[in-house]
């Protein structure tokens, strides 16, 4: 049987403020080719692992007031990488729509919860309390503080309008138990949006999503 999804589902997105420039490119039908720059390093190893893990082909260009703190461009890429994998969605014709992962690394495991469902919403849960406070990178460079992960996973459920369930089981190193999570977010799109051959329109009761 043959999908209702046509293939490639890509999108451009951009966002400029006065404290960042930011461009997206996302293609759901790729191969998970990844080209990231952000100016701040360890976010570019976390972008570049959720675009490989989910088969993503992702290319994002950032540019923003890192002389004060990574926060305002992690942030502003997340929002533009939500609205990017909204409207790379289209319709959500002949997709599965669930997918979840679990993700082991080292000591961490990790559990993300995808519902492509059109309603907003995450909840995260789970990351050791040290994690408020953990900084990884900066040497030199930007540094990436761990608080934000939760923001960032925030930001993408809620501009790709999706339902995202991030949780850690449990795990000690902030660099493994923040790769796990995005890991698992990764997986668990790359289930979510990929065509379903059983699927012949849209994954929903109501005929919509």
């Amino acid at each position: 049987m043959t999908s209702t999804v046509n293939p490639p589902r890509i999108a451009r997105t951009e966002r400029t403020t006065k404290e960042s420039s930011i461009a997206v490119e996302l293609n759901l039908d790729g191969t998970g080719t990844v080209d990231v720059s952000t100016g701040v390093p360890f976010f570019d190893h976390m972008l570049t692992a959720l675009g490989t893990h989910a088969s993503f082909d992702l290319t994002v260009r950032a540019q923003g007031d890192i002389e004060i703190e990574a926060h305002h461009t992690v942030e502003d890429t997340a929002i533009v990488l939500g609205q990017a994998l909204g409207e790379a969605l289209g319709d959500k014709k002949g997709i599965r729509r669930f997918g979840d992962a679990f993700v082991p690394m080292d000591e961490t495991l990790a559990h993300a919860a995808v519902d492509v469902s059109g309603r907003p919403y995450c909840v995260h849960t789970g990351e050791p309390d040290h994690l408020l406070h953990a900084v990884i990178g900066g040497y030199p460079g930007t540094p990436y503080a761990t608080v934000i992960n939760r923001h960032v996973f925030e930001s993408i459920a809620l501009n790709a309008r999706i339902a995202l369930h991030v949780r850690v089981l449990y795990g000690r190193d902030q660099h493994h138990v923040t790769e796990a999570e995005f890991k698992a977010v990764a997986r668990a799109l790359r289930q979510a949006v990929e065509p379903d051959p059983r699927v012949t329109g849209v994954p929903s009761t109501k005929g919509t999503l």
